[in-house]
C-alpha cells in the first residue's frame, strides 16, 4: 500500500497509535546528478535533479504499524 506525500493542508497519522510526528519512510528515486571530482578524485554532487520519486511505505517511529498510516488535514488547513 502506498501511502502518497502530506501536501499543505494535509499530514500523516498512525490510525493506529494516533502518532504525528515519527514515521520512516521508504522510497525509490531516480536522480540525475552532476558529479565533480576534484584532482585528488574525491566526488562532490554540485546538481542533483529527482526525475522521479515513489514512496514505498511509511511505518510509524511509534507502534511500528505499516499499513495503519492514512493522510489527515491540518488544523487550521481550511482558513
Amino acid at each position: 500500500m502506498t501511502v502518497p506525500l502530506p501536501t499543505a493542508t494535509t499530514r500523516w497519522r498512525c490510525a493506529l497509535c494516533g502518532n504525528l510526528t515519527r514515521f520512516d519512510v521508504t522510497r525509490s528515486s531516480k536522480v540525475v546528478e552532476y558529479v565533480h571530482l576534484d584532482l585528488a578524485g574525491e566526488p562532490k554532487v554540485e546538481e542533483r535533479e529527482v526525475v522521479s520519486e515513489t514512496i514505498e511505505s511509511v511505518r510509524c517511529r511509534w507502534c511500528n504499524a505499516v499499513d495503519q498510516v492514512e493522510l489527515v488535514d491540518r488544523p487550521g488547513a481550511g482558513s
